[in-house]
């Protein structure tokens, strides 16, 4: 049975581990074959992300251990994908 193969997270982070060691921790997880993290916003002490990993069979619970580990939290999950194949950005509709 096909399982989570891309996930959309709202993440607000601390400044420090910067986004490229936390996208190294993400990557090192078994399932886990791309993750992309974008800064949305940027405070003194913070910094709001979007991480959206790729992979087959994704594990939510072990990335959010993850995240957590590294002092952020989890604050949403905007979108996630199960099944046999990933949409193409060109497949992929809007929900607004």
């Amino acid at each position: 049975m096909p399982g989570i193969r891309r996930l959309h997270l709202d993440v607000l982070k601390p400044s420090e581990p910067s986004i490229i060691d936390l996208a190294k921790k993400l990557t090192a997880l078994k399932g886990v074959e791309t993750v992309d993290i974008v800064v949305k916003e940027v405070d003194r002490r913070v910094e709001k992300v979007r991480i959206v990993a790729e992979g087959d069979n994704l594990d939510f619970e072990k990335m959010r251990v993850v995240i957590e580990g590294v002092g952020a939290s989890v604050h949403g999950i905007d979108r996630v994908t199960s099944g046999g194949k990933l949409a193409s950005e060109s497949e992929k509709g809007s929900c607004f």
